[in-house]
């Protein structure tokens, strides 16, 4: 059976635990990338990252972007979000149609 996992300061992510989320708190984005890496290379078909940390390895997050699994999701922080989330999605849309359909080309 396929887990899901989420990556972020302790702040942001203990409360997934109380839903049965595995957590893995990250300070920092070395810990993190070998966090991701590690969840990628296991039974985890979903990974969600905070913003803050999903914009500190971009390339790390890149490299399982065309990947059947895991899909690696990011989520808003504690801070609240930063619209990364929403400019993937634009992102993985105007990739697999050829055209930004959601808002025109405005972000």
């Amino acid at each position: 059976m396929y887990k899901i996992g989420v990556i972020g300061d302790k702040d942001s992510v203990l409360g997934f635990k109380a839903v049965g989320l595995d957590v893995f708190p990250c300070s920092r984005s070395e810990e993190a990338k070998k966090v991701l890496h590690r969840l990628a290379a296991g039974e985890y078909a979903i990974i969600y990252v905070t913003e803050d940390l999903a914009a500190q390895m971009p390339a790390e997050i890149d490299r399982y972007k065309d990947a059947k699994l895991p899909a690696i999701i990011p989520l808003p922080g504690r801070g609240g979000a930063s619209g990364a989330g929403m400019d993937n999605v634009r992102k993985a849309v105007e990739r697999a149609v050829g055209a930004d359909i959601l808002f025109g080309g405005e972000k």
